[in-house]
Formats: structure tokens, sequence, C-alpha cells
């Protein structure tokens, strides 16, 4: 069957609204995990001084405490987009993290205003948690709904794609700041400058996001009068089931971007006694090869399914979470890179897959509320807290390769999630 030509005008119209999600959504995410990447000199900065040890842990608490208020997000948010429009909804997201991200690079030292400082952090960081709970499933859902059919996969990745194209930037950034700045000018103020960065490139998101159309599934509902007044309270009663799916099949890409990722560089310095510049290096390289296999793992499962890919990345974390550990003990920079490397490809195919596998999980009247509150939670409660479960464990049993337990456990509760669900490959939108 030949399949009719789409008119130049829809095409540039989806083109332009995948592009501005895309960037709106590398802006989200280059604020958000800024912190994980400069939580020493973070701790240094905002806790005090003389146990090193305890400033981290703190910090770490600080990095969790945001993540409890993206359910938060998530659900009002996530109500909002779905009784109000997607585009409509990720305009305020944007707003919100420019401004928490901004404040982050302006609040005074502990020994400044002394506890005030920490509290002011805090509040910062919620703020970017609530801001980042309505962005996630915002973008995956305004995507995916304006993606073709048979294409849903690939289209779909490209939010993922943007997201690791924020945390490239995050990393590169300090990576650059470790490397060319004195470690006391680093440690003191240089950390700052990529969060009131992060404050400027707020605007441009902004403006991109007000120049685009809804996305048609949403206008089409609107037109029908089938939004709902009460998307949470719905899409618990009619979909419970599938949150719960969605919930657990969410795990083990959290887990293990935050334990085999965003804590690695921290790891490096602090059990590899390795150089920051080096370590920061590394997490470079594999975001960056992590955001080039996003799309073609995405593109992948709209040839062989979502499940596959979700499950072959929770069995191979399962099966290679400790080995790598293992092969980490040598300290060098070399088996750093190697094993992030099979890391970055193992995180691909959940990264490929996780936004279209949720949206095509939910209709479109709840479907910005459902996803966003199911991987919300599930980031909250695994995400979040991670590094600092990470520190503690190496702390209290005194094995660095404690982490690979969490990493083991994470894969086995999704491969167990995934093989309850069935595939929902082009499954209807509406």
């Amino acid at each position: 069957m030949i399949q009719a030509a789409i008119p130049v005008s829809t095409q540039a119209l989806r083109r332009r609204a995948i592009l501005s999600c895309a960037v709106g959504n590398f802006f989200e995410l280059f604020d958000f995990v800024l912190y994980g990447f400069f939580a020493v000199p973070i701790s240094h900065a905002f806790f005090p001084a003389g146990n090193d040890s305890l400033a981290l842990i703190s910090t770490f608490i600080t990095f969790g405490v945001g993540f409890l208020f993206r359910p938060l997000g998530a659900v009002v948010l996530g109500r909002y987009g779905d009784r109000h429009g997607r585009r409509a909804a990720l305009v305020v997201t944007i707003g919100l993290m420019a401004a928490a991200t901004g404040f982050t690079g302006l609040v005074p030292t502990y020994t400044q205003i002394g506890l005030l400082a920490p509290m002011l952090l805090l509040i910062c960081r919620c703020g970017q948690g609530f801001s980042t709970g309505g962005e996630w499933g915002g973008a995956a859902a305004f995507l995916v709904e304006y993606s073709l059919p048979g294409k849903r996969g690939l289209t779909g990745s490209w939010q993922q794609f943007s997201t690791q194209l924020g945390a490239l930037g995050a990393s590169s950034s300090a990576y650059f700041l470790a490397h060319n700045l004195a470690p006391d000018v680093f440690d003191s103020w240089g950390w700052r400058l990529p969060f009131v960065f992060g404050f400027v490139l707020g605007p441009i998101g902004y403006y991109l996001r007000t120049k685009v159309a809804e996305t048609p599934a949403f206008e089409r509902n609107a037109e029908r009068r089938a939004i709902s007044h009460a998307p949470l309270t719905e899409a618990l009663s009619t979909h419970g089931v599938k949150i719960a799916q969605a919930f657990g099949l969410s795990i083990i890409g959290i887990v293990a971007n935050y334990v085999m990722i965003v804590y690695m560089p921290t790891y490096a310095i602090k059990t590899l006694h390795m150089s920051a510049d080096r370590a920061l290096l590394c997490s470079v390289l594999t975001n960056l090869t992590l955001m080039t296999l996003t799309p073609f793992m995405g593109a992948l499962s709209d040839r062989i399914g979502r499940r596959p890919m979700i499950a072959a990345s929770g069995v191979l974390y399962l099966v290679m979470a400790y080995p790598l550990y293992l092969m980490l003990g040598a300290g060098t920079f070399e088996m750093l890179l190697i094993v992030q490397l099979c890391v970055a490809f193992m995180q691909s195919l959940y990264t490929g897959t996780i936004p279209v596998i949720l949206a095509e999980m939910f209709p479109t009247r709840v479907r910005y509320t459902a996803l966003s509150v199911s991987y919300g939670f599930s980031v909250a409660i695994f995400g979040g807290f991670a590094p600092l479960a990470a520190t503690w464990l190496i702390g209290a049993t005194g094995s660095p390769l404690s982490p690979a337990y969490l990493v083991m456990a994470a894969g086995a509760a999704s491969a167990l999630s995934i093989w309850s669900m069935r595939e929902c490959k082009n499954v209807p939108l509406e």
C-alpha cells in the first residue's frame, strides 16, 4: 500500500514541535543533574567543615529530598497538562527550573550565613524536583503524540536523547571547570558558574515552547469534549495495574543511572582516589556514548518491540553489575572508562525505549498524569537516594563492591514487571 504524502506544513509543524520540546528538555535536565556532578564542592560550600564524609552524605540527602518533590510535580503538573494541554504545562516547568537553578548558584556559603545556607539550598533543590516531576512525563507524552505511526520509538527517544545531551552538557561543564581552574577556585566559586548559566538558558527554552502548537491527540480530545476533569482519580481507578507495571519497569534505568553514571565521579574520586578532572572526563565520554546510542535503540524498538529492550536492560544489569564493580577495583582511568562504556550500552536499551513504552500504556485522557506519576514515584524512591544509599553501603560494609547489589536488585525488579505486561508497540493512542 502506498502511503499518502504528508503535507509540507504538517511535516514542518511536527519538526518544530519535536525540536522545541527536545531543546526545552535539554535545558531542564542540564539544570537538574548539575547538582550530582558538583556534589563534592557543594558539600564543602553548604555544610560544616571538618568531616568530609558527613558533609558529602548531607549533600546527597539534599539531593535525594529534591526527588521527593518529583511525585508532587507529577501530580500537580500532570493534572494541569491533561486538562489544559501538554504545551501549557511544559511552559510552566521550564520557568520553574530556571529560577530554582539560578538561585542555587547564588546562595551564600555555610561560613557566610550558617544553617540558612543548606536550608536555601534545599528549597532550590525541591523547586527543581517539582519542575522535573512535570517535565519528564510531559515531554514524553508530547513527543509520542506528535510522532508518526511506526516511528513512535524513534521520536519518543529524542526525549531521552535531549536528557542525555543535558547530562553531557552538565558533565562537560564540570570537567572543563575542574580541568582548567585551580582546585581552590573550583571549590570556592567555580562550580557556581554552570548554575547561573542554566538560569540564562531557561528563557530560550521558554520562548521556544510558547511558539508551538498543542499535540494533535490532545486537540482531538478537546474537540470531542473528552478531557478528564480528575485525571489522577481516573488513572488510578481504571489503569491501576498499568501504573504499577510502569512504576516497576522504570526502576532499573533510574537506579543504574544514578548509581553507575551520576554517582560514578564521586565514587571514582572518593573510593578509587582518582583526580576530579579524570573522573569527570570519563563521565563526559559515557554520556556522549549513551546519547549517541539512544535514538538507534528507539528505532530498534519500533522493529522488535518495547518489552525485549527493557527486559534485556534489566537482565544485563542483574548479571553484569557485580563483575563491572570488580573491574573498577583496578583503579585506573582506562578500566573506569571500559566499565562506563558497558553501562552506556546497557542504559541505552532503557533510554531508547522508556518514553514510548510508558506513553503507549495509557490513553490520551490521562496519559500525562499516569506516566508522570508512575515514573515520578519510581525515581523519587529509587533514584534520588541511590547515591546516598551507595555511599552509606560502602561505609557500612567496608566493601567498594556493595553498590552493585542495588543495581542487581533493580534489574530483577524491572525484569519481573516487564514479564507481567503485554507488548504495547504501536497500540492506538486514543
